[in-house]
Parts: structure tokens; C-alpha cells; sequence
């Protein structure tokens, strides 16, 4: 058998769009499958390290594909993004929720105020995300405050970066989007994205050619 082209792939695509806006529900599954493995990628590279090992990538975005049958009528009539940015609308905001219910409930427990919890979709979270992506294939110092050096300076130089730079590369690098649809998902023009991303990547690598303890690599 031959190959699919990607010809093909997107007329299979288009297929099941116009299937599902039909109202045919094994299109709309299989365009929630075909998506679900960006998704998650997405939930485990913005969830707080704080959650890691007690929820779930796969959950976060189960649930938000319930969450997105209850609107998908919503989104036919007016589909003013791809089906995957709309998706990845919900699963972020799915992702707010998560950490606001785990969070909240943590500075609670602690008896301190809650005034506001790093959610998906702000400044905070991206640095925040970017930082642990980063620290995770660290070496280096092997003392607690070498470590804590290391990562005061590293995020003090990733809140440095210009912010939309940051999201170019947490969505281009990271969540792995294209760069149509990160342009997309941002708001900018596909030529100012790209350029943004070239730029953020070539800031970071000389961020971190110049940290000590051994962080000289990306690894989406």
C-alpha cells in the first residue's frame, strides 16, 4: 500500500471536519484522537512541577474534551480557529482550573491567603515552565545553594527574555506547534513569529552556554 501524502492527510482532515459539524460523532472522535498526543504534550509541559505525579496529563485533557462536546456546536457555527488551537483553548483553560482547585487548596492548608495561583496562559506560568524544562537536564553543582544560585539566575534571565519571545518559544520549542499555528494562537503575523522564535532560541542557547553546571541544552 501506498503511503498517505499529506495531500491526503488533510483531505482525510477536512473529511472528518465536515462530518463532524454534521453532527457525526466517530468524526468528532477521531479528530479528538488524532489531536489528544499534542495536547498532552501541552499539559505536561505547562503543569506546575508542583502537580507532577499527581495529575495526570491524559485526565487534564480527557476532561477537557468533555468540556469541548458540550460547545463543539459552538465552534462549527463560527469555527474562527483550527479545530486544534480551539482544542488547545479549552485544555488551557481546563489547566487553569486544575491549578487553581490543587493550588488554592494547598495555600489553604498552609493557612496563607490565596490572592492568585500560576495558572496556563500567563507570563508567570511560561517562565515558570521554561525554568523547569531547563533545570530538568541540569547537572552541575552538587550543594543546595550552588543549585539555588544556578536556578535564581536562570530564571532571572528567562524573566528577561522579552515575554511574547518566551511564548514563541515555550509554543514552537516546546508544545512543538508550527509556526502558522503559533502565529495563529498568538495573535501575529507568521513572519514576525518565525523571527521571534529564531531570536528567543539563539537568547537562550547564549543564556545558557554562560550558566555554570553543565545546562548547555535544549531538549524539547
Amino acid at each position: 500500500m501506498e503511503p498517505c501524502s499529506a495531500g491526503d492527510t488533510a483531505g482525510t482532515g477536512a473529511l472528518l471536519l465536515q462530518r463532524a459539524a454534521a453532527g457525526d460523532a466517530g468524526a468528532w472522535g477521531a479528530l479528538l484522537i488524532a489531536h489528544e498526543a499534542r495536547l498532552c504534550r501541552m499539559v505536561a509541559f505547562r503543569l506546575d512541577p508542583r502537580l507532577r505525579g499527581r495529575v495526570d496529563a491524559a485526565d487534564v485533557v480527557q476532561d477537557s474534551f468533555l468540556e469541548a462536546a458540550d460547545h463543539r456546536a459552538d465552534y462549527f457555527r463560527e469555527p474562527a480557529l483550527p479545530l486544534f488551537l480551539w482544542l488547545r483553548g479549552v485544555v488551557a483553560n481546563k489547566l487553569l482550573e486544575v491549578h487553581r482547585h490543587h493550588l488554592d487548596a494547598q495555600m489553604r492548608a498552609a493557612g496563607r491567603e490565596a490572592s492568585h495561583v500560576q495558572g496556563a496562559g500567563t507570563e508567570a506560568a511560561t517562565s515558570g515552565a521554561l525554568l523547569h524544562q531547563l533545570s530538568c537536564h541540569a547537572t552541575g553543582p552538587k550543594t543546595a545553594a550552588g543549585r539555588s544560585e544556578r536556578q535564581a539566575r536562570l530564571r532571572g534571565a528567562i524573566d528577561g527574555m522579552d515575554p511574547l519571545d518566551r511564548e514563541v518559544l515555550a509554543l514552537r520549542h516546546y508544545e512543538q506547534l508550527t509556526n502558522a499555528e503559533a502565529s495563529a494562537a498568538l495573535g501575529i503575523q507568521e513572519a514576525a513569529a518565525a523571527k521571534r522564535y529564531v531570536r528567543a532560541l539563539r537568547r537562550l542557547k547564549t543564556i545558557l552556554s554562560e550558566m555554570p553546571g553543565g545546562l548547555t541544552e535544549m531538549r524539547p
